[in-house]
C-alpha cells in the first residue's frame, strides 16, 4: 500500500466504506458490558445464539420463553444452565432480569412478538429478517423509537472478524474500486408444505431465509440499489424457490446475486475490484476465510478465530446499550429497510404475496 493511496477516501473504493474500516479489525468480545438476556423461542438458531452468548460473552442468557413449559425448559437445560424457563412469550417480556430479549421465532411472527418486548419496555435484538416487508419493519421500528428502546436486526455477518478484515483490504485500496459482487446461498430442502421455507403463512421461500444474505452482503459494500432486477420460480405453494438477481448502480457497479431453497450450491462470494478482487469460497455470511488476490502485490489469506459467531452481534448490543443508544451505528434502522425494500421489490417482480398482505 503506498501512501498516495493510504491518503485517498475509502468511500472511493466502496461506497459503505469510512475510516473505521481501515482498521479491519473488530472489538474483543470479552470487552463488552455484561448483559442479561431473554430468548423469545427455542429453535436451533436461539441455541446457536445462546451457546455463542454463554461461551463467548461476559452476558447471559437468565430466560427463555416458548409456548410450551416443557420445552423451554429443555431448551435452558441444554443451552442456557439455570436459567428461568417461561411458559408464554408474555411471561419472557414481563421477567424484571432481562434487560434484552432475543427474537428468534419465524419472521412471520417477528413484528408480533418484538411488539410484545417494546410493550414490555425491552430492549431488542430480532433475527433476520426483521420483519416481511418493509411496511411491518417501518411499524416495529416506530414503536421501538416511541418506547426508547434498542433494537437491532440480527445480521450477525456485519459483526465478524471476516468482514472488517474484507472491508479494511478493500478500505486500503488493495482491490481498487469495488465494481462487482457476486454472492449466493443455495441449500436443497426436501420439499415439505408444512416446513417454514415452504409455507406461505410463515412467510416462506428462499428469498427472506436464506437470499437476505446475499443481498446484506452486497448492501454492505454498495448500499441501496439504484435498479433491481429478478428473475425466479416458484415451489407448489407459491413462495419463491430459485431467484437470480442483479442489482444495479448508477456508478456502474453491480452485485449479481443467488438464492435457492432446491438447489445444491455453495454460499460463496467474490468481490471484484479495478485491481484485484476478494475471494471468500465457503460460508460467506459466517465466520470464514478469505484470499485477496492483487494485481500489484502478493496474495493473502484470512482465516477467522474459532467459536460461534452470533457472539459478535450480542456484544454489538451490549456495547449499544452501554453507550445508551437505540440504534446500531454498523447495523442501523436506514440499513434493515433499505434491504427490506429490496426484498420487497424481488418479492413483487415473482409475484410472491402472503396471506394477510
Amino acid at each position: 500500500m503506498t501512501d498516495t493511496a493510504a491518503a485517498v477516501d475509502p468511500a472511493t473504493y466502496a461506497a459503505r466504506l469510512t475510516t473505521a474500516d481501515l482498521a479491519g479489525t473488530v472489538p474483543e468480545l470479552l470487552d463488552a458490558p455484561a448483559l442479561r438476556w431473554g430468548v423469545l423461542g427455542a429453535g436451533n438458531i436461539a441455541a446457536s445464539f445462546s451457546d455463542g452468548v454463554r461461551d463467548r460473552t461476559a452476558g447471559s442468557i437468565v430466560a427463555v420463553g416458548s409456548r410450551s413449559a416443557d420445552k423451554a425448559r429443555a431448551f435452558a437445560d441444554a443451552h442456557a444452565p439455570g436459567a428461568r424457563a417461561h411458559g408464554s412469550y408474555e411471561a419472557l417480556v414481563a421477567d424484571e432480569e432481562v434487560d434484552a430479549v432475543y427474537v428468534a421465532t419465524p419472521h412471520s411472527h417477528h413484528l408480533e412478538h418484538a411488539l410484545l418486548a417494546i410493550e414490555a419496555g425491552k430492549h431488542l435484538l430480532v433475527e433476520k429478517p426483521l420483519t416481511r416487508s418493509v411496511s411491518e419493519s417501518r411499524t416495529l421500528l416506530d414503536a421501538a423509537e416511541a418506547a426508547g428502546v434498542f433494537c437491532m436486526e440480527a445480521v450477525w455477518t456485519r459483526f465478524l472478524p471476516h468482514v472488517a478484515a474484507i472491508r479494511g483490504a478493500i478500505a486500503r485500496g488493495e482491490i481498487g474500486e469495488v465494481r462487482t459482487v457476486i454472492a449466493e446461498f443455495d441449500v436443497a430442502f426436501a420439499f415439505d408444505p408444512s416446513h417454514r421455507l415452504f409455507a406461505p403463512e410463515l412467510a416462506g421461500g428462499a428469498l427472506l431465509d436464506l437470499g437476505i444474505y446475499p443481498i446484506t452482503f452486497a448492501h454492505d459494500l454498495l448500499g441501496a440499489p439504484d435498479t433491481v432486477l429478478a428473475h425466479g420460480t416458484l415451489a407448489e405453494t407459491g413462495v419463491d424457490d430459485h431467484v437470480s438477481m442483479i442489482l444495479g448502480y448508477d456508478d456502474g457497479a453491480q452485485a449479481i446475486l443467488h438464492t435457492s431453497s432446491g438447489a445444491s450450491g455453495g454460499a460463496g462470494a467474490r468481490i471484484i475490484g479495478t485491481r484485484g478482487r476478494i475471494e471468500v469460497p465457503h460460508f460467506f455470511f459466517g465466520p470464514t476465510g478469505f484470499e485477496v488476490v492483487r494485481d500489484d502485490g502478493p496474495s493473502w489469506t484470512f482465516t477467522s478465530p474459532d467459536g460461534e459467531g452470533k457472539a459478535y452481534e450480542a456484544a454489538e448490543v451490549a456495547r449499544c446499550l452501554a453507550a445508551g443508544q437505540t440504534q446500531s451505528a454498523r447495523m442501523p434502522w436506514s440499513d434493515t429497510l433499505e434491504v427490506m425494500a429490496v426484498l420487497d421489490e424481488v418479492r413483487a417482480g415473482l409475484g410472491v404475496v402472503y396471506p394477510g398482505e
